[in-house]
């Protein structure tokens, strides 16, 4: 293949296989270790040169932890980095002291240092860990890894309990990771950082084997720094079952796109009754193959679906919440339109020669006071608009929230999430139990828009 055509082409045939499971199972009461170092991999399959890489224990992604509900996650992470860094555990509602927020809840450990993650898991599902300090350059070299919660009784073989993680890279001609344009304001200012190639678990293209007659269950995680993927479960015979981690009462089907955006995850079930090869397509434009599905004959299966429980979370207390505004506003496209009712063209002028090209209720970047200080057990209904050119996907840590409202239409499904995707223009409203003490961020999920200005945090006290 045309070394300078192939990133507008797709492969002819899969190459690599999923990724292994690895279950970080250290002997109770020691530490797992969890380092962070300069690594190589090909990205673009053997046809792509070597990239440079930042990873976890040498692994792309990092290694997948499997714990269960309530037990405790000793991870002591060591950074061999020449840049300070730190680990989020993205989902979880966590101790505070364990978020791995550099500048909020911990220092940045410093190249050579190494920190403890000390906490337990309070619910079941799919969630994941990545790099929390200048994440817009971190994580999009490689610093991201699953992170599963499983249910007392599983529900699935072991085999057919599947994650994938969905990685979206920007290479240069030749499959190269493309590191000279890390911190482009133009990234920043538009739609963030978008690549040009997709993996599943690091691979290019890979062969995912299912089980004729078997029910599998499919955990997708979207690490990418900025791109939204547009997916199709119907299309590969798959049924949704959660978001987020959080599982529903009954599986849905779906005969429209599901919109699965940076940071977010989605659960599926899928039964094939054929042998053959089924696409797992993104859906964005024209229909793109980035891994297929390889059923292979095997001795039926007569169980039945049966879904795990659900997670206890707290009822949002709607007559008694706290009510608040969070606009979004800044960005090209004319973003900056809705700050000039409160800033002038000077002030925009310095804002963007620092680098801030969004705002969050007219802030930019990270306020020394918390947009809102919340009682512990209070209810919080955030009423979000995006004034901007271009969607966010934002992000509350500590917490899940309900979805009530999307430009003023209640949802039927008030589903619980930990981010939320807005489109330009549009109003979404959601309303969390904060009950979790302590110094908690919201911030988009498109890592550069977060980098330049939407950031904010609350406490909860």
């Amino acid at each position: 293949m045309d070394r300078r055509t192939f990133l507008n082409a797709s492969l002819a045939g899969a190459t690599a296989a999923l990724l292994p499971r690895f279950a970080l199972a250290a002997p109770q009461g020691e530490y797992f270790e969890l380092t962070a170092a300069k690594g190589s991999q090909r990205l673009f399959g053997e046809d792509g040169e070597l990239s440079e890489l930042w990873l976890y224990n040498g692994r792309l992604p990092g290694p997948e932890i499997r714990v269960k509900r309530g037990e405790r996650v000793k991870v002591r992470f060591i950074n061999k980095l020449d840049t300070p860094t730190s680990v989020h555990w993205h989902g979880i509602r966590i101790d505070n002291a364990m978020d791995g927020v550099a500048g909020l809840t911990q220092a940045a450990v410093a190249p050579g240092d190494s920190f403890d993650y000390d906490f337990v898991v309070p619910d079941t599902g799919t969630y994941w860990y990545h790099a929390h300090n200048m994440s817009w350059n971190q994580v999009p070299r490689g610093l991201a890894g699953p992170l599963i919660v499983e249910d007392d009784t599983p529900a699935f073989d072991p085999d057919c309990d599947i994650t994938m993680m969905l990685s979206d890279w920007r290479l240069d001609e030749d499959g190269r990771l493309d590191t000279n344009s890390f911190g482009a304001r133009h990234d920043f200012s538009h739609a963030g950082r978008l690549g040009n190639w997709l993996t599943v678990n690091g691979n290019s293209l890979p062969d995912i084997r299912l089980k004729k007659g078997h029910w599998h269950r499919l955990r997708l995680i979207n690490s990418s720094a900025s791109r939204i993927l547009d997916l199709a479960p119907a299309r590969f015979g798959a049924r949704l079952i959660g978001l987020d981690g959080q599982l529903f009462d009954a599986q849905r089907s779906i005969d429209d796109l599901v919109q699965l955006s940076p940071a977010q995850r989605m659960d599926l079930v899928m039964k094939p009754e054929a042998s053959g090869t089924i696409p797992f397509e993104m859906m964005t434009g024209q229909a793109f193959t980035f891994a297929n599905f390889i059923v292979e004959d095997a001795n039926p299966s007569s169980a039945d679906l049966k879904l795990p429980p659900k997670n206890a979370l707290p009822e949002p207390d709607m007559e008694n919440a706290l009510q608040l505004p969070l606009d979004m506003a800044g960005g090209a496209m004319g973003g900056m339109r809705a700050l000039m009712r409160t800033r002038s063209e000077d002030d925009l002028r310095q804002m963007m020669s620092k680098g801030l090209f969004w705002t969050l209720n007219d802030t930019a970047g990270m306020p020394e006071r918390p947009m809102f200080t919340a009682k512990r057990g209070q209810t919080v209904v955030l009423d979000s608009l995006n004034e901007t050119g271009f969607p966010h996907a934002m992000h509350i840590h500590g917490h899940h929230f309900r979805v009530l409202e999307r430009s003023g239409k209640q949802l039927e499904h008030q589903d619980w999430r930990d981010t939320f995707t807005s489109d330009p223009q549009e109003r979404v409203k959601i309303a969390f139990v904060a009950d979790n003490p302590g110094k908690w961020l919201i911030h988009c999920h498109m890592l550069g828009h977060a980098a330049s200005g939407m950031m904010t945090w609350f406490e909860v006290t």
